[in-house]
């Protein structure tokens, strides 16, 4: 389970705008699912959070391979209405079944926990539980 964070999200909304961050919102949308594989499930949990199931991992590392990647896609600037918006990263925290829950719901809350962990360890980064 990764519990992914937009870093910078609200500095967007505010700075230009609430269409503009719906557009991101949408964009971000698009490059999770470019970049996670078919078996796997990408949603939105609300705001600017986003949640990733990774089924049939070989390996807990496969989890911090794939938020590599996710975290250099999500920085990336995003067009919007002729202006890049930038300057947006993300936290992603990782929680591994059954090693760190047998629930969905302690999954979310672990990946969450992991992701405020990698948000004050300086953002735009991924933490394990």
């Amino acid at each position: 389970m990764l519990f992914i964070d937009l870093d910078g999200f609200k500095e967007v909304n505010d700075r230009m705008g609430h269409a503009a961050g719906d557009h991101l919102l949408k964009e971000v949308a698009h490059r999770l699912q470019d970049y996670i594989r078919e078996s796997d499930i990408a949603a939105r949990m609300g705001g600017d959070e986003f949640t990733i199931i990774l089924n049939n991992l070989k390996s807990p590392e496969e989890a911090t391979h794939v938020s590599e990647k996710l975290i250099m896609a999500l920085s990336q600037p995003v067009e919007y209405d002729n202006k890049l918006i930038s300057g947006v990263g993300a936290s992603i925290g990782i929680a591994i079944f059954p090693d760190h829950s047998q629930t969905g719901d302690g999954l979310i809350n672990e990946a969450d926990s992991a992701m405020y962990r990698a948000k004050a360890a300086g953002k735009n980064c991924y933490v394990m539980c």
